[in-house]
């Protein structure tokens, strides 16, 4: 009987199926579709050994680093990072062509807005419904009476804030969990919303007022503005050489590309 899975070889060398196994926990799936992540593990073990056999092949002897306190690369590792060094040139961006995508958008590059915002919440539990239920009434109450948000916070906030009527003071981007960002981005001042959630139950939002930020100028950027194209740069070419060396193989019992 012919396997469900078949055996995976690159040039020859075969990639135990216990191994594949293992990597693909890694590599997420559709419910019912393991076969997906047991291809996807399989390409990425296929790509490390064609990696190793062309290091190997390179004469590379293994040179391991720390690459954090107390953690040092294996000499598999080691192989495959002097490997990239030496063959993936990632192209280079220069300062105007940085300027180019700056001056083409500068509102993505803006200090972080500032809110002054208020909230009840109701903390999670099991019966996430009845919950919604009891946030959707006290919402109702506010919606009808605005000024009362203070008084129903301190009757229902499971948050500390309630002491203060519900009031968090001036948040800034990170100061919150990015469900209730996103909402603040989006509201209007003296706006109430709600039920939002997020790891923390259900949220009823007053937003107060809101500072958008400065754009910063180009030079305050740059920096950022470098890192991330280099790592783009740096991404591109990783993916034309492990793309190259994966062609130049002789691969059995896996596809180059997911279906």
């Amino acid at each position: 009987m012919k396997p469900l899975l078949p055996p995976v070889f690159v040039n020859g060398v075969e990639i135990p199926a216990e191994r594949i196994a293992a990597e693909a926990q890694n590599h997420p799936a559709p419910n019912g579709k393991p076969g997906l992540a047991w291809q996807a593990a399989a390409r990425a073990l296929a790509l490390r050994e064609v990696m190793l056999q062309q290091a190997r092949a390179r004469g590379l002897t293994p040179d391991p680093v720390e690459v954090a306190p107390g953690q040092t690369e294996t000499e598999e590792e080691a192989l495959i990072r002097q490997l990239c060094d030496l063959e993936i040139t990632p192209d280079v961006v220069s300062d105007a062509e940085l300027r180019g995508v700056y001056d083409a958008q500068p509102d993505r590059f803006r200090s972080p807005a500032l809110y002054e915002a208020a909230h009840i919440l109701f903390a999670r539990q099991d019966d996430m419904e009845s919950l919604r239920t009891r946030a959707e009434a006290v919402l109702a109450d506010l919606r009808a009476n605005p000024r009362r948000f203070a008084e129903l916070a301190r009757a229902h906030s499971a948050c500390s804030s309630k002491d203060k009527g519900g009031v968090l003071g001036q948040l800034s981007a990170g100061d919150t969990v990015p469900e209730f960002e996103a909402v603040l981005n989006v509201m209007e001042e003296g706006q109430i919303t709600g039920p939002v959630e997020t790891r923390f139950g259900l949220h009823l939002i007053r937003l107060d007022a809101r500072a958008r930020g400065d754009v910063l100028p180009f030079q305050a950027v740059l920096p950022r503005l470098r890192d991330a194209h280099a790592k783009a740069a740096w991404t591109r070419a990783a993916g034309r050489f492990a793309a190259d060396l994966l062609a130049g193989a002789k691969l059995e019992g896996v596809r180059l590309h997911a279906a």
